[in-house]
């Protein structure tokens, strides 16, 4: 008897729960759309999508590459329900997939507008063959690069989806921003790009314009061991507590002051720790070796630095008349022996 009553029991208890999760998954419902704002945007646009039965959607997809869009399941609620256009989206018509706990499916239509990106870029200054690699999103369907200056193409050499390297040409220009181009539309480039062959070069891959070696203490050698551009850099130790200077001079064939040059640009390795450097001529304000803090540039440890530097903010021919000596001095170091590597040191128009 106690085990039919068992048994009975079992059977009440089991069709209970069948009720109950058939109930639940009746009250769930399909998942239903009644609009969608924006239909189109790029990464990171916020997207509203009204409908019914969408409290229960776990999980959202872009399926142009299956990129997944992030979102708070707790703030759904059953007419309407929040999320991002996610940056790894690919960029085109498809449709975005949303699926409930119980497994229905709702497609909506949705159009990514994925401008190609640029985070990072390997170098700045580029000379005829050069490649040039850039990291950043919506890379993969670049179809052409240009010099926004002119218009000149340059050659793409690969890409995917989170980098870019194109081979650079030779050209007139001295400088120029990039226009970077997808079937989503372009996007310029923040940092403009710099020809070496049309800047008046102080040390590129060896003593150029009739400069060579005047550093104090070790000398500022040439080496291959380390470079940023071509083949070698210039480099300089800085002794222990001695207050050393790298000097690329110019005896008896001073620099005249050209009001066409617009900048200083020149890319600095640093040591094992950051430290402040300053630029300087025998012209500039306070005498050679003059630590002015108009000519300070921070150099970020055991890195490739770039600077960029508008010639108005330097001294350089403050005490009138051209310089014959251009140096970069540290305070210290105090630790240790430093040494640093230069290269691509340049006026540019």
């Amino acid at each position: 008897m106690k085990h039919k009553l068992n048994n009975i029991l079992f059977l009440l208890i089991a069709g209970m729960l069948t009720m109950l999760t058939s109930c639940s998954k009746d009250d769930l419902g399909t998942p239903t759309l009644s609009s969608i704002s924006p239909g189109t945007g790029p990464g990171g646009m916020l997207v509203t999508l009204q409908g019914s039965n969408l409290s229960s959607i776990r999980t959202i997809v872009f399926d142009g590459n299956n990129a997944p869009a992030g979102f708070n399941p707790n703030f759904n609620t059953d007419d309407a329900i929040l999320f991002r256009v996610p940056d790894t989206a690919s960029g085109g018509a498809q449709n975005i997939i949303l699926t409930n706990i119980d497994g229905s499916i709702l497609t909506v239509p949705f159009n990514v507008v994925a401008f190609p990106n640029v985070k990072t870029s390997s170098n700045y200054d580029f000379q005829e063959g050069d490649q040039i690699s850039f990291t950043g999103i919506n890379l993969e369907g670049v179809d052409a690069v240009k010099f926004e200056a002119t218009n000149e193409p340059i050659e793409i050499v690969s890409k995917t989806s989170k980098s870019l390297i194109v081979k650079m040409p030779a050209t007139a220009l001295t400088r120029s921003k990039l226009v970077i181009s997808n079937s989503s539309g372009t996007t310029t480039t923040a940092d403009e790009y710099i020809n070496i062959d049309q800047a008046f070069q102080i040390f590129t891959d060896d003593y150029q314009n009739g400069f060579a070696d005047g550093s104090w203490g070790d000398a500022g050698m040439r080496t291959e061991s380390e470079h940023k551009t071509g083949i070698a850099s210039a480099s300089k130790k800085y002794a222990q507590g001695n207050w050393h200077l790298i000097n690329f001079v110019r005896w008896g064939n001073p620099v005249e002051k050209n009001t066409e040059w617009k900048f200083l640009v020149a890319w600095v390795k640093g040591g094992s720790l950051d430290y402040d450097l300053y630029f300087g001529s025998d012209k500039s304000e306070g005498g050679f070796g003059s630590f002015n803090e108009g000519n300070k540039i921070t150099v970020k440890a055991n890195v490739w630095n770039y600077y960029k530097i508008p010639m108005d903010k330097l001294d350089f021919w403050k005490g009138g008349g051209g310089f014959e000596q251009f140096g970069i001095r540290i305070q210290g170091p105090d630790a240790q022996d430093e040494t640093f590597y230069f290269d691509d040191v340049m006026f540019v128009k």
